[in-house]
């Protein structure tokens, strides 16, 4: 296996459970906690200058569902939102010393 499968995989995985279906109805509570997770590990992602644009657009999607009343629409967006930052902060680490193996000798 190589080094960016086993960099991969896990990203796969945490991605793949973040968006399976929840087994009762969303409430508020449930949308305002799972959104709280998901900015701040957009925050932290940020912090890193390593935030995905595609996070960004998918908190904005949670709140707007939220904002509808949607919290099963928000939820399922703000858990995936959670997922995408943390996979950028994944990225960010990885790649922070992964480049050293790449460079010409």
């Amino acid at each position: 296996m190589s080094p960016a499968t086993k960099r991969t995989l896990p990203l796969a995985m945490l991605l793949a459970l973040s968006l399976a279906p929840s087994a009762h109805a969303a409430s508020e509570a449930d949308y305002k906690a799972a959104y709280a997770a998901a900015e701040a590990a957009s925050k932290e992602a940020a912090g890193m200058r390593n935030q995905w644009t595609t996070t960004v657009a998918t908190l904005a999607a949670a709140k707007k569902a939220g904002d509808s009343g949607d919290f099963d629409g928000a939820l399922a967006a703000a858990k995936e939102a959670e997922a995408l930052a943390k996979a950028s902060i994944f990225q960010a680490t990885s790649e922070k010393e992964a480049w050293k193996a790449m460079q010409i000798r």
